[in-house]
């Protein structure tokens, strides 16, 4: 059933408003998948705090344009397109797609958008392999407490080396 001007333009104020609030978009050409993984992806997604959304290239664009997004033109994507919108991690839609495209056939990464301004598909591929955001903060936890961790070790070194000698002392008189 078509849809009426009222539910176009509803559509486009939804997208709208969904394309201002999101860090990063990856638009993934889904052909030949199957529903049950479709639903997976979706969960997961949820999970993430991913929004997946499946909308006619017109409508995108109208979108695209009123959130002020730069050189995106959804009409010169392939075929149809499933947009994964990342609210809180830049890295983790593009991650999600390059991880779910690994099991299935027909998945691939064909562009995408990120601090509103148009990626290509080698950008996006570039982007899903970097760590994610939680994995720069136990990274950067690591590296701050290494020497803290370290300098404990030295003085623990110097307790350590007089209870061997007492205990050795212990040991030659008993």
């Amino acid at each position: 059933m078509a849809k009426t001007r009222a539910q176009k333009e509803q559509m486009i104020a939804d997208l709208t408003d969904k394309f201002s609030k999101t860090k990063s978009v990856v638009f993934a050409e889904f052909s030949g998948v199957p529903v049950l993984a479709m639903d997976k992806l979706r969960k997961q997604a949820r999970d993430e705090n991913i929004a997946v959304s499946v909308s006619k290239k017109t409508l995108m664009n109208i979108a695209a344009q009123q959130a002020g997004w730069t050189g995106v033109d959804t009409a010169q994507l392939p075929n149809s397109v499933v947009t994964l919108l990342g609210y809180e991690d830049e890295v983790l839609p593009a991650k999600l797609v390059a991880a779910f495209a690994k099991g299935q056939a027909g998945v691939q990464i064909v562009g995408g958008v990120l601090e509103g301004a148009y990626a290509s598909a080698d950008q996006m591929i570039a982007l899903s392999q970097l760590p994610g955001k939680q994995e720069l903060y136990a990274k950067l936890v690591g590296s701050i407490n290494a020497p803290v961790s370290g300098f404990v070790n030295v003085l623990a070194g110097n307790i350590r080396g007089l209870l061997y000698a007492l205990n050795a002392i212990r040991e030659q008189k008993a």
